[in-house]
């Protein structure tokens, strides 16, 4: 069973994650909060940006869902090949991209759709989304991994 105090997110398998959680779980908190607040105003602002008719694509929500995860896979890229502050993970990854990301306006939208008699349109956002999405981590975390394999001039 894990532990419920520890941020699912850090990796406790990498030594310095490992002694910053209990050294310092304010300082974790506390940049997952300030990376929340950045991540959630930047999609705020594309979703003011880009407003939906009734019935129509959220094209906002899906773009910024898809950013975050393309991302999210390069950040995970970055941390598995590099050495970086144990703050970096919950910072970016946690707070900053997983405020960017929205789940809960995902749900919203497609309950909105369907609500507006667009259940087709309700379906395709559904199922893109989630495909999408997976791909976009895949392709984040792929090509950040060959680009900085070519940067330190090994072959993959």
């Amino acid at each position: 069973m894990s532990d419920p105090r520890v941020d699912p997110d850090v990796d406790l398998r990498v030594p310095a994650d490992r002694a910053e959680l209990p050294a310092h779980p304010a300082a974790v908190l506390g940049v997952i909060a300030a990376g929340g607040v950045c991540g959630a105003l930047a999609r705020a602002g594309a979703q003011a940006a880009v407003p939906h008719q009734p019935g129509g694509f959220p094209w906002a929500t899906f773009a910024v869902n898809m950013t975050g995860c393309l991302l999210i896979g390069a950040l995970m890229a970055v941390l598995a090949a590099r050495a970086a502050h144990p703050l970096t993970r919950p910072f970016l990854g946690v707070g900053v991209l997983g405020g960017f990301t929205t789940f809960s306006a995902y749900a919203v939208d497609a309950q909105r759709l369907l609500t507006d008699g667009a259940a087709g349109t309700a379906g395709v956002y559904l199922a893109a989304t989630v495909l999408a999405a997976l791909a976009a981590v895949a392709v984040g975390d792929m090509v950040t991994a060959r680009l900085l394999a070519v940067r330190d001039g090994r072959r993959r």
